[in-house]
């Protein structure tokens, strides 16, 4: 839906003309002569009768917005019937148009497809976060049933982020474009529609960083006008080197990326702009599977190539149905500038630009079928994610837990893991063996006990790389851990074990509530039946019985309030209350150092007032180098966190708590090595007595010492640390880590957030 701008605003009336549509008819035959162009005709006088009198921000005929929906969808090859859903979307949302008469004149599927798109329209109306979730399962339905109605809301947010710039609310415009950046730039990618995601991320980005996009932008065009031959040079020596390997019918192009690829790369990394090597990028379209092989020999013998920058989604496409060679090189002398190429063919580029809307044709016309091959590839024969999303909505409890277990499932960086017999599983970036084990079925990842990785057995935390094997063992009558839920990374993980904590929880309430309310009924000599219970249910304003007994258990009820309620005869007079003296703290005593040991951090900070306590937070351990926020804590001061820090979620409904500050790097300059601080290092290391000591020995070598040490996990073959270094900031840390990772018996070194 886009902004509607009623009669009564209008500041001045124009003859009402309507638009030809002649030009979207025409584009619809040239690829699908066979369509049927009589329901094109329809759905648009209907659309066009009922948004009449309606206008847009910028004053337009509000029928503008349907017929550029429907122009982006004929853009995709879309179908007739859906481009016609695309005319006829906001009809039943924004006039008198109903349902029924949608369905008495273009059948139940338009009906139906436009009734889907009505209801996701309406995440657009809600501010609230609780409703924005609530209504966001409703995405995850109608998406599940008909993966159309996703594509036609997908074209209706592109035209409308394209114009947002006429809606006159800042705060309203980066609403939006935040809920594109959160949600719909995430799907568009989940369904391979990459140009679609990219424009969708950098409208986005110019509402929510107007300052960085602009200050990128300024800085590609000064470089294109020092470099414009650059990527002309270099297209041409890519197809010089292609056409020698035997392939002639070869094309080569040039790009740069995008403002905000570039500013998420930035952030990455945690690097500037002059820092970044490879904003040019460069693709090569070649005739077959086999000339992407030649053409990938041909480049890497003819520049260095950059380690670990070569991905073969060819042979492994993405879940999505990405298929492309992907690949980081250094150009000759004197330029020594790398880029990044990729190398597909042109089938394979159509459906890296256009996704499941590439060949939505070959699923729905007579008489065109899709290969196997294309139709697995494009997951039109089973969404795997999308019934991931509905194993989430089913097992989350609270429309927002649902929500960010939902963004947790669609931003993947992927790598691919195997199970024993060969099967493929895909997760996101640093995804553990519970993972994986959820990813292969539910009740595998609640019965896990242990994992194998390549034949070893290694702790559930360790984080998987591409090709790994990996075996889950389970034990009869096994359960989730609620410790799992603060290394997972997947939203269905994360959703599976909450539920599980949480129906376990619920039974500990209720066990805690029903002993409570026994006592407090024995105590009086009263009844305290289940029946009598019932009987009071309405007015402590409780379903059953059973959820009284964990309101008491939780505490949320007090075991005495329901004594009274079943019988006021009961309530005693208030008493008055008594007045206790304070207490003050003795001088010396242990917390009266540790605060004023705390309050000296503030002489490292700038943006912290003079005598304000305070102290670094023990869940992230900031260091100097790390980007900081203060959380302001009322008769506590402020605590420093890391930006990266999980726990600054639960503040974000306190955003006056938030205070901005840094790091007073001339005072620390000046400390040196006076001033050291805590970084927390998580190490997997062979179960080997010469560990420790090894451990120990090596942070002395560098500078740094080990202040404190604990085993959390221990195995037969490895065993889990957890030891906080003294250092000087993230550079000493860094340096450490670098170290413990090259000490004999060390598996792997990290460091421990959260």
């Amino acid at each position: 839906m886009s902004e509607v701008l009623p009669q009564s605003e209008k500041t001045e009336k124009t003859p009402y003309v309507a638009p030809s549509i002649n030009g979207l008819l025409r584009r619809i035959e040239s690829y699908d002569p066979a369509a049927d162009l009589d329901m094109i005709r329809r759905a648009y006088a209907v659309a066009e009768q009922a948004h009449r009198e309606q206008a847009r921000d910028n004053g337009e005929p509000y029928i503008i917005h349907p017929i550029a929906v429907a122009n982006i969808l004929a853009g995709f090859r879309m179908d007739a019937t859906t481009i016609a859903v695309g005319l006829l979307h906001d009809t039943v949302e924004d006039t008198g148009v109903t349902h029924a008469s949608l369905r008495a004149d273009f059948g139940e599927e338009i009906a139906s497809l436009v009734d889907g798109v009505t209801k996701l329209t309406r995440l657009e109306l809600q501010s609230d976060r609780t409703k924005q979730a609530e209504n966001f399962r409703k995405l995850v339905l109608a998406m599940s049933r008909d993966i159309r109605v996703l594509i036609v809301k997908l074209a209706d947010r592109l035209h409308n982020m394209r114009t947002l710039h006429y809606v006159q609310r800042q705060d309203r415009r980066q609403r939006i474009a935040r809920e594109t950046m959160d949600i719909y730039a995430p799907l568009a990618e989940r369904i391979g529609m990459d140009r679609v995601k990219t424009e969708l991320q950098n409208l986005s980005f110019a509402q929510l960083e107007p300052e960085a996009d602009a200050t990128i932008r300024a800085r590609l065009n000064f470089l294109r006008g020092h470099g414009a031959d650059v990527i002309e040079q270099v297209r041409k020596e890519l197809t010089e080197l292609c056409v020698e390997a035997g392939l002639p019918e070869v094309e080569v192009t040039g790009r740069e990326k995008s403002p905000y690829s570039i500013w998420a790369k930035m952030q990455k990394r945690n690097v500037a702009f002059e820092q970044l090597s490879d904003i040019m990028a460069f693709r090569v379209l070649v005739p077959s599977r086999d000339a992407c092989y030649i053409a990938l020999g041909a480049i890497h013998g003819a520049y260095p190539t950059i380690a670990g920058r070569f991905k073969d989604y060819i042979s492994t496409p993405k879940s999505n149905g990405y298929q492309s060679l992907h690949t980081g090189v250094t150009l000759r002398h004197p330029r020594n500038q790398k880029i990044e190429v990729q190398i597909r063919t042109s089938e394979m580029h159509d459906l890296a630009e256009n996704g499941v809307a590439a060949h939505w044709a070959y699923k729905e016309r007579p008489g065109a079928v899709a290969s196997e091959t294309e139709v697995v590839a494009l997951g039109l024969n089973k969404l795997r994610w999308v019934q991931d999303l509905l194993e989430i909505l089913e097992d989350s409890g609270a429309p927002d837990e649902f929500l960010e277990n939902t963004k947790l499932e669609l931003y993947q960086d992927q790598v691919f893991c195997f199970t024993p017999k060969g099967q493929l599983i895909s997760l996101p970036r640093g995804a553990t063996p519970i993972d994986f084990a959820y990813a292969v079925h539910s009740q595998v990842g609640d019965a896990c006990v242990g994992a194998k990785i390549n034949g070893r057995l290694m702790p559930l935390r360790h984080e998987l790389q591409n090709g790994d094997q990996v075996e889950i063992m389970t034990a009869r009558g096994g359960t989730p851990s609620a410790s799992w839920e603060r290394f997972v990374v997947t939203g269905k993980a994360r959703a599976r074990i909450r539920r599980h904590v949480a129906l376990q929880q619920r039974q500990v309430n209720i066990d805690n509530g029903r002993t409570a309310l026994a006592k407090a009924f024995r105590q009086e000599g009263a009844d305290g039946s289940e029946k009598v219970l019932e009987s009071i249910l309405r007015d402590l304003r409780q379903a059953t019985v059973e959820d009284l007994y964990v309101a008491v258990g939780n505490g949320q009820i007090g075991p005495r309030d329901v004594v009274n309620t079943a019988y006021p005869e009961l309530r005693q007079a208030p008493r008055a209350p008594r007045m206790v003296p304070g207490l003050s703290p003795r001088i010396g005593s242990s917390a009266h150092h540790a605060a004023g040991r705390a309050s000296g951090a503030g002489s490292v900070l700038t943006g912290v007032g003079a005598g304000i306590s305070t102290h670094f937070a023990g869940c992230c351990h900031p260091l100097p180098g790390d980007p900081i926020v203060g959380i302001i804590a009322q008769g506590k001061g402020i605590t420093v966190h890391t930006r990266q820090c999980q726990n600054l979620a639960g503040f974000s409904s306190s955003p006056e708590r938030f205070l901005e500050i840094d790091w007073d790097y001339d005072v620390l300059a000046k400390s040196g090595q006076n001033a050291p601080h805590i970084g927390r290092v998580s190490v997997i290391a062979a179960n080997e007595p010469a560990v420790l000591a090894t451990l120990t020995n090596t942070a002395s070598k560098h500078h740094g010492g080990v202040v404190n040490l604990r085993i959390v996990n221990r195995q037969l073959d490895f065993m889990e640390i957890l030891v906080d270094l003294e250092v000087r900031d993230l550079r000493h840390l860094s340096a450490m880590i670098a170290a413990l990772r090259a000490a004999q018996g060390v598996m792997q070194v990290e460091r421990a957030r959260n």
